[in-house]
């Protein structure tokens, strides 16, 4: 995909679609700097049928009109009202949603060149309306038709895919250096978005845990990362009780991917991620219910969401700043040696747990890679993300992702850093409590505490393993997949989480060792 800046009059792009992005005023003149289109409009922005309300598009042919013009489409889409010029995250969100609403208008009429004229006084750096622009077109533009046959005509041709093969900003009076900078920074963090999507609509037989240890090992080589992968003999010495358990089920091994990028100095602050990566849920022993289950083979979304995450990172490389990804991955299936309920496993940190039922396994392997990683590289801070509690769903719907947090500092750069990407986070509460729900009679803890307070009492679980390190848990269970309809986020995985993640170590904000 080309993604290329332009300096020139858009009148002289002769692609298939020339986007002006339109403000919603009360004004009688179309608020465009373009006269062909401030001419195309006029009747219809005096009849009220396009007032620049957010959504809105018009769509015109400018070659029957205004010869002067090369394009062979133009497309205006309303940006909707100015929005509080203090709320920057409600403008960058308005610039994602119209920029998302061009490219379905643009993917119906099988455009393969774009060209998207940056809009002016937004109340924005020039930067962000280039990054947030940028984002909208990638994100919204995103398709999955890898396993589909390709079609063919009446003579038997094989149709060629149609795809927006070239994407141009073109600058208008914003700054070109810092456009340069925002499209960059938006080409980065949404193409690590749509790989994360990638991921999660492979099928389980496509998406196994060795194509998470591939994935990484690629990234490494590619990029200034290392990258180790610890596998089952490995974790059967380590004492990884809780991604052995889950995996008792499973032909296939499980993988333990770890990442890491060096920023700067030792000095500089670590922060951890660590992504549930469960390929395929079955709910082993304790089995879930037929219908829909289809849809478990996103529970890897907190894998695929760090794990590209540190495509992105590794990219950009960030100076003052170290980070490490941990991705357990393995299945969880019935099997005759699987897993069962009142089984007890020993956690890597010596921790016992009572299995009460097995389909709460993200706990589990997330629990090991936590213990192991914070003994091993001693972080400043500790994130984890995983697609854990159905709960989440109830409390939150499919509009915000669960947060938990043992650090207010850490908490408030996440809500931050989810604002900024239009990726909204909730935080919920913790406590002892609710470690008490999950307190055992025949082992240290139980693997899950009751109804009430089932994503509370699943972070709880995860709060054993992390010690005085400061750290927030992510559930994006009702985020990564149904996520609240936008013009570009897709049905089916929205890859959240991925631009929360990067622009938090965008933003970092964390103090060095021994300070």
């Amino acid at each position: 995909m080309i993604f290329e800046l332009n300096q020139k009059e858009p009148e002289m792009f002769s692609g298939d679609l020339l986007v002006y992005f339109i403000r919603e005023t009360e004004g009688k003149t179309v608020p465009c700097p373009s006269k062909v289109v401030r001419r195309e409009l006029k009747q219809a922005w005096k009849s009220g049928d396009f007032t620049g309300k957010r959504g809105q598009t018009f769509l015109f042919y400018p070659s029957a009109t205004a010869k002067h013009s090369a394009a062979y489409r133009v497309l205006a889409v309303g940006l909707g009202k100015a929005a509080d010029e203090s709320d920057k995250n409600a403008l960058r969100e308005q610039i994602r949603l119209a920029a998302g609403t061009a490219v379905q208008q643009a993917a119906g009429l099988k455009v393969t060149s774009l060209m998207a004229v940056l809009p002016e006084k937004t109340g924005l750096e020039d930067s962000e309306v280039a990054e947030c622009l940028t984002e909208g077109l990638i994100l919204g533009s995103y398709r999955f038709d890898k396993y589909k046959s390709k079609k063919k005509d009446q003579e038997g041709n094989q149709d060629e895919k149609t795809e927006i093969q070239a994407f141009f900003l073109q600058v208008g009076t914003l700054n070109p250096k810092a456009a340069q900078e925002g499209m960059s920074l938006g080409k980065k963090a949404a193409t690590a978005a749509c790989r994360a999507r990638d991921m999660a609509n492979e099928p389980g037989n496509g998406w196994p845990p060795a194509k998470f240890a591939e994935f990484g090992q690629r990234l490494a080589q590619k990029h200034k990362l290392s990258c180790e992968i610890i596998e089952k003999d490995a974790m059967k010495k380590l004492g990884m009780g809780g991604i052995l358990g889950v995996n008792q089920g499973s032909a296939l091994p499980p993988k333990l991917v770890i990442l890491k990028y060096e920023g700067g100095k030792k000095t500089d602050p670590t922060l951890m991620l660590v992504g549930k990566g469960l390929t395929f849920d079955s709910g082993g022993i304790s089995l879930k219910p037929g219908l829909g289950m289809e849809d478990m083979k996103y529970d890897m979304c907190g894998g695929a969401a760090v794990i590209c995450a540190m495509q992105a990172i590794a990219q950009e490389q960030p100076k003052g700043i170290n980070v490490v990804a941990l991705v357990p991955s393995t299945e969880n299936l019935p099997a005759s040696t699987a897993l069962k309920p009142g089984d007890i496993i020993t956690h890597y940190n010596g921790k016992t747990s009572e299995i009460i039922n097995t389909d709460a396994e993200g706990r589990l392997i997330l629990a090991d890679a936590l213990a192991y990683g914070i003994e091993k590289y001693t972080p400043d801070a500790v994130i984890d993300l995983a697609t854990l509690t159905g709960a989440v769903i109830v409390g939150l719907g499919h509009h915000r992702t669960g947060l938990m947090a043992t650090d207010d500092s850490l908490a408030d750069q996440l809500l931050a850093a989810g604002d900024r990407a239009g990726e909204p986070l909730w935080r919920l509460p913790l406590g002892p409590e609710y470690s008490e729900q999950i307190k055992s009679q025949v082992a240290d803890i139980k693997n899950i505490g009751g109804r009430g307070a089932g994503s509370i009492t699943a972070a709880a679980y995860l709060q054993e393993f992390v010690g005085d390190t400061p750290w927030a848990h992510l559930d994006i269970a009702g985020t990564a997949w149904n996520f609240t309809k936008k013009s570009y986020i897709p049905k089916g995985p929205s890859g959240i989480a991925v631009r929360t993640l990067v622009d938090l170590v965008r933003h970092w904000q964390g103090k060095k060792k021994g300070s």
